[in-house]
């Protein structure tokens, strides 16, 4: 089979002929119809991501297809049955063997490259406004990095929650992108001054931020009293320090997310999140942004696109 695959560890991945997987108890045999891209994928040819397999490996954090087999002693979906995947790997390739407690069926209204973009960027803004932050409506979310992966769906979600949402992304493209995910204020992080922006508006309850850097800075400096800020990312490729004199005076908090850690020690909110997802998707109250859509052999340019900032929503791979 074909993947897209790091054969050694500080290798450049490559587009390769591997063995098909054998199964072990636990797992299921899919055929893989889409993959999405995420930035921990460049994280991860880096070996800068918190969790980057060991070498050699397949890159790919969370895809969709279909069911061939169940390995030995083990009850899963059946064969046949359209599955999501988060496994952290392997999503390059056009088959894979994974564990079946990591699989969720797909309601059949759910397209494959739907199903490969929904569950990192839907379930991390899920989990951070809902679980961590608490958010109620009325209260105002700002989004930086807006038009990006995980920034379209909190925009999206920040609305179905009933939020004021003020979208930060930039460039007029990727701010209409926003615009027409639910955003209520746009600003332009290329030509406006956040800071300003925001504190115009009232200021904000809740910072979703998946940038870092000048960003954050800036939105910190615009919170309301009261406010969590959420750092999701660091796409700025800059770690801001929090000045904790400025948490006291302004009874701020910040609350770290990483999505993927809860299936260490809390699977089930992951879980309860992704049936709410699921619903609203059925009940066309959620529509996934997918801007490009590349075979396997070009998935070294999906991954420039994101590299890049040249997309906007997710990035899918179709093996």
């Amino acid at each position: 089979m074909k993947a897209y695959h790091i054969p050694e560890t500080g290798a450049q991945p490559q587009l390769c002929n591997l063995p098909d997987p054998i199964l072990a108890k636990g797992e299921s045999l899919v055929r893989i119809k889409a993959c999405g891209l995420n930035f921990a994928d460049l994280l991860m040819i880096k070996g800068k991501y918190q969790d980057t397999p060991q070498a050699p490996f397949t890159l790919g954090l969370e895809m969709a297809g279909v069911v061939e087999a169940l390995g030995p002693d083990t009850d899963g979906p059946a064969p046949g049955s359209r599955v999501a995947i988060y496994s952290g790997q392997g999503g390059l390739a056009e088959r894979g063997a994974f564990p079946v407690e990591r699989m969720v069926e797909i309601p059949d209204s759910m397209s494959f490259e739907d199903a490969a973009a929904f569950q990192i960027a839907y379930g991390t803004s899920h989990v951070a406004l809902e679980h961590r932050a608490r958010m109620q409506p009325g209260e105002t979310l700002l989004v930086l990095g807006a038009a990006g992966g995980v920034g379209l769906t909190a925009v999206e979600i920040g609305k179905l929650m009933g939020a004021t949402v003020i979208a930060c992304a930039r460039g007029a493209d990727k701010l209409e992108a926003a615009r027409a995910a639910g955003a209520d204020h746009l600003i332009d992080a290329k030509t406006q001054d956040i800071r300003e922006e925001v504190k115009a508006l009232g200021g904000a309850d809740v910072v979703y931020d998946p940038v870092g850097g000048e960003q954050w800075q800036a939105a910190f400096r615009a919170c309301k009293p009261e406010a969590r800020l959420i750092p999701i990312g660091f796409a700025s490729g800059e770690v801001p320090q929090i000045p904790a004199n400025h948490l006291l005076v302004k009874n701020l908090t910040v609350l770290g997310l990483y999505w993927g850690g809860y299936l260490k020690f809390r699977p089930d909110v992951l879980t309860d999140s992704m049936k709410t997802l699921l619903k609203w998707y059925d009940e066309g109250k959620l529509k996934p942004h997918v801007s490009h859509v590349l075979p396997l052999d070009r998935a070294d340019e999906g991954l420039e696109l994101l590299r890049t900032r040249q997309s906007t929503g997710k990035v899918v791979i179709t093996p």
